[in-house]
C-alpha cells in the first residue's frame, strides 16, 4: 500500500534508538514541555526527515497564541503538532486544543505527542467540526522490521508527506474497516450468495433472504458495526461508490454504443 524508500528505513534504527533513550530519560526526570518540544524537533529532523531550520516552526500564531510546532513545506503549513511533556499522558483535552487550532486555520492533519506516544488525526471540516483518529504508535514499542510499524512511522515522514501517504492510508482504512465490511455483508449480493450456498447444501430447506439478514443483524454481527455514526459514514461511502461506479459504467457503455455509428459515418 505504501512504498517506503530504502534511504528512509536506513536512517531509522540509529535515530530511533538514540532519541527514544533521550525521551525515556526525559519522562523519568519529568522535564518541562519546552524541553520536550526541543526533543520532538530533533525527532522530526532525524527520524522523520524534516529540515529542522526551514520546515519546522514554533512561531505559528493561531487565535492570539502559538501552537507548539507546525510543519511548513514549500510555504504551506501541512501539519500542526501539539506537544506535551514526556511524563504527561495524552488525553482528549490536549486533542481538542489541537483540533481547534487546525479547524481555525484549515489545516486537516494534526499530531499529538509527548515524544514517546504519537497520534495522528484528520480534521473533518463541517458543522460541527469533527475529527478521525488515523494512526498512533508508541515509539519505544515499534519493531522496525514489522511492516505495519514501518507504515505508521512513514506516515509522519517528510517523504511520506510529499507522496500524500497520510491521505492514501486514511482512504485505505476508511474503506477496509469493520463498519464498511459489515455493510457489504448485509447487502443483497452477499445475503443472496449465502442463501444460494445454504440451498446448495440443503436443497429441501426453504430459506428466505430476510431470515439471513435477521440472523446477521441479531446474532452474528456485533452491535457496534450496526449502529452509530461510523455505520452511517460507511453506508454513505458505499452509496457514493456505487453511484460513481454506475456512472462510469454508463459512460463506458455509451462510448461502446457510439463506436459503430462513428464507423458507419466514415
Amino acid at each position: 500500500m505504501l512504498k517506503i524508500p530504502k534511504k528512509v528505513s536506513d536512517r531509522w534504527p540509529a535515530a530511533v534508538k538514540n532519541l527514544v533513550g533521550v525521551a525515556v530519560s526525559h519522562k523519568t526526570k519529568d522535564v518541562s514541555e519546552a524541553d520536550t518540544v526541543t526533543l520532538v524537533k530533533d525527532m522530526l529532523a532525524e527520524i522523520f526527515g524534516f529540515d529542522k531550520y526551514n520546515e519546522l516552526t514554533s512561531e505559528q500564531q493561531i487565535r492570539g497564541t502559538f501552537c507548539d510546532l507546525a510543519v511548513k513545506v514549500e510555504g504551506k503549513i501541512r501539519i500542526l503538532i501539539e506537544v506535551k511533556a514526556a511524563a504527561l499522558a495524552l488525553n482528549d483535552n490536549h486533542l481538542r486544543q489541537a483540533i481547534n487550532y487546525g479547524a481555525h486555520e484549515g489545516i486537516e492533519w494534526i499530531v499529538l505527542t509527548n515524544s514517546l506516544e504519537w497520534r495522528l488525526y484528520k480534521i473533518k471540516f463541517g458543522q460541527p467540526v469533527d475529527y478521525e483518529h488515523v494512526s498512533s504508535f508508541c515509539l519505544p514499542d515499534l519493531n522496525l522490521k514489522n511492516e505495519d510499524d514501518q507504515r505508521k512511522l512513514f506516515l509522519l515522514c517528510r517523504e511520506g508527506l510529499t507522496t500524500d501517504a497520510m491521505g492514501v492510508y486514511h482512504q485505505h482504512i476508511s474503506v477496509l474497516n469493520k463498519f464498511t465490511v459489515a455493510q457489504v455483508i448485509l447487502g443483497e449480493t452477499v445475503t443472496g450468495t449465502i442463501r444460494r450456498e445454504m440451498r446448495r447444501y440443503f436443497p429441501d430447506l426453504k430459506i428466505e433472504v430476510e431470515s439471513i439478514t435477521d440472523l446477521l443483524n441479531n446474532e452474528i454481527l456485533k452491535r457496534e458495526v450496526l449502529d452509530g455514526d461510523k455505520v452511517k459514514d460507511a453506508q454513505q461511502r458505499l452509496k457514493k461508490a456505487a453511484t460513481r461506479n454506475a456512472k462510469a459504467q454508463q459512460k463506458k457503455d455509451s462510448a461502446k454504443t457510439s463506436e459503430p455509428d462513428a464507423a458507419a459515418t466514415e
